[in-house]
């Protein structure tokens, strides 16, 4: 899983979280067989003006949520100044309501705002 976090700013062990060129360019979209990945977004309202320590229990949150799904995961970014995190991973059945209900579940200020409706293999 390529794990990326804008600004460099985020708080507590960087990690692997960097800043990079634009997501359209960073996103997979495909497998190595062609398959397409399944992404969705998800929000933080209000995150980037909350304080620090929140922001990097947060931070900790994601990671430790989508480690979970390391074998399925193939891309994650979180953008704070949009507040927006966004998740690419192969294709199985019901496996992007897991994610999000995982991660709603430890936080539940995300909000689901768009996906790529999963495709069928």
């Amino acid at each position: 899983m390529n794990l990326a976090a804008r600004p460099t700013s985020l708080p507590g062990d960087p990690g692997q979280w960097e800043r990079g060129e634009p997501l359209w360019r960073r996103a997979p979209t495909r497998d190595a067989t062609g398959r397409p990945y399944v992404d969705f977004m998800l929000l933080a309202p209000g995150l980037k003006k909350r304080p620090a320590r929140d922001i990097e229990c947060l931070a900790r949150v994601v990671r430790e949520v989508l480690a979970r799904f390391d074998d399925r995961v193939v891309f994650a970014d979180f953008n704070l100044k949009l507040n927006v995190l966004w998740v690419s991973h192969t294709y199985r059945p019901g496996l992007m309501g897991e994610i999000v209900a995982a991660l709603r579940a430890r936080a539940p200020e995300f909000k689901l705002v768009a996906h790529n409706p999963e495709q069928r293999g």
